[in-house]
């Protein structure tokens, strides 16, 4: 609806260009998924995946200095839910952000966008193998996700997923430090609700609160990450428990 915005919008930074070109190709393959016949079953693909992280982390989800922070994790960052209106209004209001956002809040926004395309490409993927595969999407079990999972063959995305997950957690984690983030959502309110942008606004706010009432941000991401790293190695290596973990992870 708004690609032609996006293209018109004159930017000036590399934070800015990559942001446009991420948005673009975000755009088109919504687009690209909306039209395919495997779209719905994305949605099962990502609550089956986002259930698997609540069981891999548990003691990390229960844990009270983390368990919003995962929250919105798994419900806004990698989202089985469809957030089309929030997409829609990010390209809507492109040409505002890169005038008035600072250039390094760009780059983390881009970040985000890349976390976001990746994981549902990636998703798309293994909905598409496990149909062809006959599998019911209702009953995916742990030996089939990990068998389309290798036959998917993208290491390198899944690699740079796990990477985006720590680099844009970091770049969130300083930004609502800052007290004036705070200050300015909450004065922002009324205006994103008059601008109808009140879908974005509160995507923002919730990632606020949630980094804000989190402990040790860096020791989780960490963990996050080791934790992930070994889980894909687990299922490439056929693993016959691939999500069990070593206690001391």
């Amino acid at each position: 609806m708004y690609r032609e915005r996006l293209v018109a919008t004159n930017v000036q930074s590399d934070n800015a260009r990559r942001l446009q070109s991420l948005l673009l190709d975000y755009h088109d393959f919504r687009q690209h998924k909306i039209r395919h016949p495997r779209c719905e079953d994305t949605f099962r693909v990502a609550e089956w995946q986002a259930e698997r992280l609540r069981q891999t982390h548990q003691d990390l989800y229960q844990h009270p200095g983390y368990h919003t922070g995962l929250e919105f994790l798994l419900t806004d960052l990698y989202a089985p839910a469809s957030m089309t209106r929030r997409d829609d209004n990010i390209d809507r209001v492109f040409p505002r952000m890169v005038k008035w956002l600072p250039d390094h809040l760009l780059g983390t926004f881009a970040g985000l966008v890349e976390l976001n395309l990746i994981t549902q490409q990636l998703d798309l993927e293994l909905a598409d193998i496990l149909a062809r595969r006959g599998v019911a999407m209702e009953q995916i079990s742990t030996d089939e996700y990990c068998a389309a999972f290798r036959a998917s063959g993208q290491l390198a995305h899944r690699e740079r997923q796990i990477a985006l997950v720590a680099d844009v957690g970091r770049q969130l984690d300083r930004y609502v430090r800052n007290r004036t983030l705070g200050w300015l959502l909450s004065m922002t309110r009324s205006p994103a609700e008059m601008a109808d942008l009140s879908d974005l606004h509160s995507f923002l706010h919730r990632g606020y609160t949630a980094f804000r009432e989190m402990d040790e941000v860096d020791t989780l991401i960490e963990r996050l990450v080791t934790r992930e790293q070994r889980v894909m190695e687990n299922i490439l290596r056929g693993h016959p428990e691939p999500f069990r973990l070593p206690e001391a992870m």
